[in-house]
């Protein structure tokens, strides 16, 4: 039996709540806009709360096949389910935040 005083070790951190995925080609204006675009939105709404993995598919493009991705920028909401996918620069916001269920619907059309 082992008795006394150990340090305490430091909790795990907690899993991002909201796993993204951005499938970028390149670092072509449009990449790079939806990558500064999702930024904001994260830090605006998921603040501490998010991951965002980039992938690049000139770099890996068979990564592209497991999210069946057909055009880029493309970002995927991996977690929370269910899988969501919302193709473009993300420069429309209302979209954007509808399309991660971050907004309702009908709060989404103006």
């Amino acid at each position: 039996m082992i008795t006394g005083t150990t340090p305490r070790k430091k909790a795990a951190p907690a899993a991002a709540e909201w796993q993204l995925r951005l499938y970028v080609a390149g670092k072509t204006a449009k990449s790079e806009a939806a990558l500064a675009n999702l930024k904001v939105i994260c830090e605006n709404h998921l603040a501490g709360r998010y991951t965002i993995e980039v992938i690049d598919l000139l770099v890996n493009p068979k990564l592209a096949a497991g999210d069946q991705i057909l055009a880029v920028p493309t970002l995927v909401r991996k977690f929370p389910t269910p899988i969501r996918k919302i193709i473009g620069d993300l420069s429309n916001k209302e979209r954007v935040l509808v399309g991660l269920n971050l907004l309702p619907l009908a709060a989404g059309k103006t």
